[in-house]
């Protein structure tokens, strides 16, 4: 198999930056003026939250077509000549990466309005439309989606289907198939719990993309004994797909050089070189030499073609406040340009995992999945969708599942299998085993050829005379691979049940669970989504002496739609704070659920301040801040001057009553002086980094108990002062044993 070679950034061809020009249109006795490309594809796309938060969303419908129609008027050339560049008027890294196109086939182009190219694709074939996305940047692709309607994305994007595909040991992206990825996420990564929904989701036919984990504790220890429990399922079980564990890219590669199965190599990418690097540690060279990596030393190597996941969605940009001025559509495009660079095995979208700040109800949602799908395929890219939501929005599991409908028609490559829709770990809700065998039989698709020969051998499904596929005997049932000697072991089946939270049963209503179990899911989930609005009742979180302090945030409703007045301390706080200098500072918020503060908070905090005690260190009295977000850790460790922050907050309600109590603990490491700034810089590849984090999540009943955490969390704020970092770096001198002088 050829590898491909990756151009070097310097030999692909940019055009200079130049001032933002305007831009006029009169309609309907209206004139209206856009200041410059970013306005105008942010004005022509559906008003989204993040839009709105952003200033770039048309006010009114007749707005938002006068956009649209200077984007039908504008050519191809022009917006190459013209690229958007970021806040200091320079091309990222990120829109560099997008510029490596076919300028053959664009020179044949470049004179189309997109307009005009859009009446063109209409009346093509997959054949044509994928060698003109071969021509196109990912900003070019997003004023061409804010054209279309919601007929189009999908027609478009089912044409592209053919010649998709990826291959690894299955082939994922075929006509006529529908692939799953299957995702056992734990709460405290325990295996057993693994290998209970790694068993439930393969006996409903699910995980032919890939057997893939997003782990609760990111250290090369535990992604390597993660890694190889993975593969030991995959290899007892004889299924023939492949694993990744969705870590940092960092601590993939630690674990590949250590011998550890690292078959798939993942990354969550952005639109803007800001969020890539300051937020997600990463930088094009790094994914670079990831790639390079993997074409040599994957165990796929000879038997896969592509070997890197990626994740998107719309969103992380703004959330961060490093959008560079895009629209988010614009942002989620030039993800994929980036990730084209790569050739990547898998592309998967997670629009709606964000919460309301980004995508506030249904309709915005379904209509983001639409056009995100369709850019990823017209770009070259084997998309698979995780139409998901969290509880904090106003998307619901029915505007989840009409997204899901409409993107199987438009020929999505694979959904995700997490269990009953409730993710364990990440507290979100997305599309289930279930779901996934519902829209095959609904769309007559079936998994990939590979994957299906195997679930048949195993009583999965069934295939008739005429080549009809259906649900075998087996189906939806996990017992089949918990066996000893050919016989059912009830025992080991009990503890591994046991081990798993919001569980629910295992009773099926042909492709949709029963009656019974959805009643229980859903409730839970009610009962989740209520948790949302309770307020934080002092009284409740023990006899400890808090100082409370105020956010931006004035309400409920400002916090949960607006993150960055939680990230920061009102001014009027501000103004009455000098700097301490400790080198421990507490913070205690109700984030997104204050039950847990009230569930975690008496138990733990006593814990923890004896651990800190016990070690001399110096800490500032104990914050109480209502409405705060993770970042307001450096809003109050700058007004304070403290070294290390450690913000104890209530994360986002997951599936079941137990797991609305859910905690996180959030360490934030401030880099105050030089050769500690210096190596982080070195480190990260960010030359203004100025804070690095570190967190422990699931600290509830159901997960890490709160008097356990409290030592844990302690243990963790010895590590970070020791070695003077947190993260991956702190991560890479433990590995090391390099300890700062």
């Amino acid at each position: 198999m050829a590898i491909k070679t990756l151009k070097d950034l310097k030999a692909i061809k940019l055009p200079k930056p130049s001032a933002p020009l305007p831009y006029f249109i009169t309609m309907h006795g209206r004139t209206f003026t856009f200041r410059d490309l970013k306005h105008v594809l942010g004005a022509a796309d559906i008003s989204k939250a993040g839009d709105r938060k952003a200033g770039l969303a048309a006010t009114d419908e007749i707005m938002r077509e006068a956009a649209r129609a200077v984007l039908s008027g504008l050519t191809l050339q022009h917006f190459f000549d013209h690229p958007l560049t970021n806040n200091q008027g320079q091309i990222d890294s990120v829109m560099w990466v997008n510029y490596d196109i076919d300028h053959a086939t664009f020179a044949t182009i470049a004179h189309l309005t997109f307009g005009e190219l859009k009446d063109d694709l209409l009346k093509s074939t997959g054949a044509h439309i994928r060698q003109i996305g071969a021509a196109l940047t990912g900003v070019m692709v997003a004023a061409l989606t804010k054209l279309l309607d919601v007929h189009e994305l999908v027609l478009l994007a089912k044409k592209l289907k053919t010649g998709a595909s990826a291959k690894a040991r299955t082939v994922v992206g075929l006509p006529g198939t529908l692939s799953s990825r299957l995702q056992p996420n734990h709460p405290t990564d325990n295996l057993s719990g693994m290998t209970m929904l790694l068993y439930t989701g393969l006996s409903m036919g699910s995980g032919d993309a890939i057997l893939g984990l997003n782990p609760a504790i990111d250290n090369v220890a535990n992604i390597s004994a993660t890694l190889h429990h993975l593969d030991k399922i995959r290899r007892e079980t004889g299924a023939p797909t492949q694993i990744c564990v969705l870590s940092h890219i960092k601590t993939q590669l630690a674990c590949l050089k250590e011998g550890a199965p690292v078959e798939i190599m993942f990354q969550s990418l952005a639109g803007t070189e800001r969020t890539l690097t300051d937020e997600f540690d990463v930088t094009v060279e790094l994914l670079d030499h990831a790639y390079e990596t993997m074409q040599t030393s994957s165990p796929l190597v000879g038997i896969a073609e592509n070997f890197m996941y990626f994740e998107t969605g719309q969103g992380s940009e703004l959330t961060y406040n490093k959008h560079e001025g895009m629209d988010m559509a614009t942002t989620e495009a030039l993800c994929y340009g980036l990730a084209r660079r790569y050739s990547p095995f898998m592309v998967n979208n997670v629009t709606g995992f964000i919460g309301p700040e980004t995508h506030l109800d249904n309709h915005e949602m379904i209509y983001s999945c639409l056009q995100d799908h369709f850019m990823g395929k017209l770009m070259g890219l084997a998309m698979g969708m995780a139409p998901c939501y969290t509880l904090h929005s106003q998307v619901t599991i029915e505007g989840q599942q009409m997204a899901t409908e409409l993107l199987t028609a438009a020929g999505a490559n694979f959904f995700m299998d997490v269990y009953l829709g409730t993710d364990r770990m990440l507290a979100y809700f997305d599309t289930s085993g279930h779901d996934d065998q519902t829209l095959r039989e609904t769309y007559n698709l079936r998994p990939a050829p590979e994957f299906l020969a195997w679930a048949i051998s195993r009583g999965i499904f069934i295939e008739d005379a005429d080549g009809n596929v259906q649900r075998g005997a087996n189906w939806g049932n996990p017992k089949i691979f918990c066996t000893a000697e050919g016989k059912f072991q009830e025992g080991e089946f009990q503890r591994l049940q046991e081990s798993v939270p919001a569980i629910y049963g295992f009773e099926n209503a042909g492709a949709r669970p029963s009656n019974r179990v959805a009643r229980l899911m859903k409730a839970n989930q009610a009962i989740g989504r209520e948790a949302i609005y309770a307020d934080l009742r002092p009284a409740e979180i023990g006899d400890i002496a808090l100082r409370e302090l105020h956010t931006a945030a004035n309400n409920k409703s400002e916090h949960l739609n607006d993150p960055t007045l939680g990230a920061i301390l009102a001014d009027s706080v501000l103004k009455t704070l000098k700097a301490e200098y400790n080198d421990v500072q507490i913070v205690i918020s109700d984030g997104l659920s204050a039950e847990a503060i009230h569930h975690n908070i008496p138990n733990l905090l006593p814990v923890l301040l004896d651990g800190l005690n016990s070690r001399k260190l110096n800490i500032g009295q104990p914050i109480l801040a209502p409405f705060g977000r993770v970042k307001l850790a450096e809003s109050i460790g700058d007004a304070l001057a403290a070294q290390l922050i450690v913000t104890l907050i209530g994360e986002r309600p997951g599936g079941d009553a137990l797991a609305s109590c859910s905690m996180s603990a959030y360490f934030a490491y401030r880099l105050n002086d030089k050769v500690t700034q210096k190596a982080a810089a070195d480190f990260s590849g960010n030359a203004e980094i100025h804070y690095e984090y570190s967190v422990l999540s699931n600290i509830y009943s159901g997960g890490l108990p709160s008097i356990e955490a409290g030592s844990v969390i302690a243990e963790k704020v010895f590590e970070i002062l020791q070695y003077k970092a947190a993260g991956n770096r702190l991560e890479n001198l433990m590995q090391h044993h390099l300890i700062p002088h």
